[in-house]
């Protein structure tokens, strides 16, 4: 997973008021009913977002990227040092390494139902991205230009 590019002009206004990665690190903690990421580390480099430790799995880890890319201010994760129990498991290591997730960046006009229909040929499978996009969308009427999302991968 290395780098993952954000919009800087769009997202929750998080920064320049204190402790930015301390601010970040709240956000992701507290977006979780569970402790998200055990260990987990947040470096703030200008408008790049470093992040470590030992997501619970691949669904947490593109969380956590999310909720760090989702700050204004903030152009790009760093997510190297950013792992999943199954790939600390040596057996699994290699089908993670080729997983790629999928990010969406919302753009003007753009609605749920039209997004899912763009990835799933079917508008009425929104409520599929919603789930997984719980921590960064509060409520699917309020989605905005610049937000990034991930879209899961549709189990059939």
């Amino acid at each position: 997973m290395g780098f993952f590019s954000f919009m800087s002009d769009a997202g929750k206004k998080l920064l320049g008021k204190g402790n930015d990665a301390e601010a970040i690190k709240n956000e992701i903690e507290s977006s979780f009913t569970e402790l998200p990421v055990q260990g987990l580390v947040v470096e703030v480099d200008g408008d790049t977002v470093a992040l470590g430790g030992v997501a619970s799995d691949i669904a947490t880890k593109e969380k956590a990227i999310l909720i760090a890319g989702n700050v204004e201010g903030i152009s790009q994760v760093n997510a190297d040092q950013l792992v999943t129990l199954q790939q600390i498991s040596e057996e699994n290591v290699r089908e993670e390494e080729t997983f790629e997730p999928v990010f969406y960046t919302i753009k003007k006009g753009d609605t749920l139902w039209a997004i899912a229909t763009d990835f799933y040929k079917d508008g009425s499978k929104y409520p599929l991205i919603v789930e997984a996009n719980l921590e960064v969308i509060k409520d699917a009427d309020k989605i905005y230009p610049g937000q990034a999302i991930r879209i899961p991968e549709l189990v059939v």
